[in-house]
């Protein structure tokens, strides 16, 4: 592939939308970044944004090889959605704004907020496996490293 090729490819954009963005959509913007090396721009927001990431999050996130330290909680706003490709909500409900014209899908996840480091563990392995389909989908021809859950 010439630099041209690489250059001219279009990059999706994917946000990843929850309530108070500190678990569920910081871990898929934390995957999807992490496997798509580069070839995906990820976001994640929330409706009800708190102070911080769920630390029961983090440390699961960390014992995974992923950094979360400069992650903050955001506020999802309707440019976000309007200019990404796909908008992931994960238990935001009606409070997630409406762009005419973009695509939403949602992912029903359990919250992990307030939970133990299984139960979180479990939740993070639902969303890998998710993150990983998406981004066959949306870059069909990236190779995924192993899974940062299950080694495969």
């Amino acid at each position: 592939m010439t630099e041209t090729d690489r250059t001219s490819r279009h990059v999706p954009q994917v946000v990843f939308a929850c309530r108070a963005n500190g678990g569920r959509s910081v871990a898929s913007r934390l995957l999807t970044e992490h496997y798509a090396q580069g070839r995906v721009v990820a976001i994640s927001a929330g409706t009800e944004p708190g102070d911080h990431v769920h630390p029961e999050v983090a440390a699961v996130l960390t014992d995974l090889g992923l950094d979360t330290s400069r992650e903050s909680p955001k506020l999802l706003t309707t440019e976000m959605i309007a200019t990404s490709d796909l908008a992931i909500t994960q238990g935001c409900g009606e409070n997630c704004p409406y762009v005419p014209g973009a695509r939403y899908r949602d992912w029903p996840l359990d919250d992990p907020k307030g939970r133990g480091r299984d139960e979180v563990r479990r939740i993070v392995a639902d969303i890998d496996g998710r993150v990983r389909e998406l981004l066959v989908e949306l870059v069909p021809d990236l190779e995924l490293p192993p899974s940062v859950v299950t080694g495969r």
